[in-house]
């Protein structure tokens, strides 16, 4: 089975890219989830354990727990080292299960791919990209995003051109979805021709 990594920074389209490739019939293991469900079960009293106050009713509370680690490197290097074992075990059993069905490709959604270091638990590495502007009138269209948190969360990201550099493969979102999905589609039909 093919392990492909799905990578891209932020408001390069990368989530709308991932539901490409499930619709086109490969599994998806999106990390960003695998969070979002760990903050309400297993993971939250570990969290509160290191956090005291930052869940309630066994649930994390992203608001207080950003509050307490943005900013603070070391606790946010805590907050790693409990997270990021627990999302790599979710996503070793999502492979086993699909590597144990016979599928020929399964694709892990890891948004910070090449910042944790994780390029060397994937085949092949796609990342997701678009023109500087167009990333930052998504990022700058959401909620509660301000140029400042924008800058920020750049800043700690590798930067888009380096990551094209290091990719096996690119779809560029900046030329409409239709486009990326074609360029999803040729991905899996090369990789299906390569088994």
């Amino acid at each position: 089975m093919i392990v492909l990594g799905l990578t891209g920074s932020i408001g390069m389209g990368k989530s709308t890219t991932a539901k490409m490739f499930a619709e086109a019939g490969v599994p998806v293991h999106d990390s960003d989830e695998t969070v979002h469900r760990l903050y309400a079960g297993k993971a939250a009293p570990l969290v509160e354990a290191a956090f005291p106050g930052t869940t309630a009713g066994g649930v994390v509370d992203r608001a207080k727990l950003g509050a307490r680690v943005l900013g603070d490197a070391d606790a946010l290097k805590r907050l790693e080292a409990i997270i990021h074992p627990l999302v790599r075990a979710d996503a070793d059993a999502f492979l086993a299960k699909h590597r144990s069905a016979g599928e020929s490709i399964a694709v892990l959604d890891i948004p910070l791919l090449f910042e944790t270091g994780g390029r060397g638990r994937v085949d092949k590495v796609v990342v997701v990209t678009a023109p500087a502007e167009a990333q930052r009138q998504r990022v700058l269209a959401r909620p509660g995003m301000t140029e400042e948190k924008l800058a920020s969360i750049l800043a700690k990201q590798v930067p888009d051109a380096e990551k094209r550099q290091l990719a096996d493969f690119v779809v560029d979102t900046g030329q409409g979805m239709d486009a990326a999905r074609a360029q999803v589609h040729a991905i899996v039909t090369g990789l299906i021709g390569e088994r």
